[in-house]
């Protein structure tokens, strides 16, 4: 195996990773069964919003409506996906490339999986972009879910089912560097922000 292109950082992050990532839908059968079927991200939760969240005090920055359906879905690696279902016509469908919206989600997987998923979503006539090098021995597939949310499978070289995305990504201080002195900052915050990197691989 190769781990040539694989390094560690110094700074062990603050969060474990991602609880669930939650998106909106105005079709949510058509959505289990496009995660579910396709994607292979099984259902592992289903609730209601509970009375007073959507419109009332309880709000806590949920969608504002009531009775909503959202349910969750096992993404892999102690992650989840969530949706809430808007009522039909109630909102627009959003820019993925605005300020403050989601311009897409990638979702690692293994070679292996990689091409189970990629040839299952040829047979449902997704259209797609990819495969295509998106740097660091990675290869991605575009493609967009009922919704409209593009979405992105990534495999990394050399890895099989021992996929370690921080330690592919993780660059070397000098790497990093290149690009972040583009910034109109100074020479202790480019230290700051970079100090927790490694020399070398």
């Amino acid at each position: 195996m190769t781990t040539a292109l694989r390094a560690s950082h110094l700074l062990p992050p603050a969060t474990r990773g991602i609880h669930h990532l939650a998106l909106n839908t105005d079709d949510m059968k058509s959505t289990v069964d496009f995660y579910t079927r396709v994607l292979g991200m099984p259902l592992v939760h289903a609730l209601r919003v509970p009375p007073g969240v959507g419109v009332g005090p309880g709000n806590r920055g949920n969608p504002p409506f009531e009775n909503l359906r959202h349910y969750f879905f096992d993404a892999g690696g102690d992650t989840l996906v969530a949706f809430f279902e808007m009522p039909k016509g109630a909102k627009q469908i959003g820019d993925r490339d605005a300020l403050a919206g989601m311009q897409h989600c990638s979702f690692t997987t293994s070679k292996s999986q990689f091409d189970v998923l990629h040839q299952r979503l040829k047979d449902e006539g997704v259209s797609l972009i990819g495969p295509v090098f998106v740097g660091a021995q990675t290869w991605s597939l575009y493609f967009f879910d009922p919704n409209g949310i593009r979405l992105e499978l990534s495999w990394q070289e050399h890895d099989g089912d021992d996929v370690r995305v921080v330690q592919r990504w993780t660059q070397t201080q000098a790497e990093a560097l290149e690009e972040l002195k583009t910034l109109p900052v100074d020479e202790a915050w480019l230290s700051s922000v970079t100090a927790h990197l490694p020399a070398a691989r």
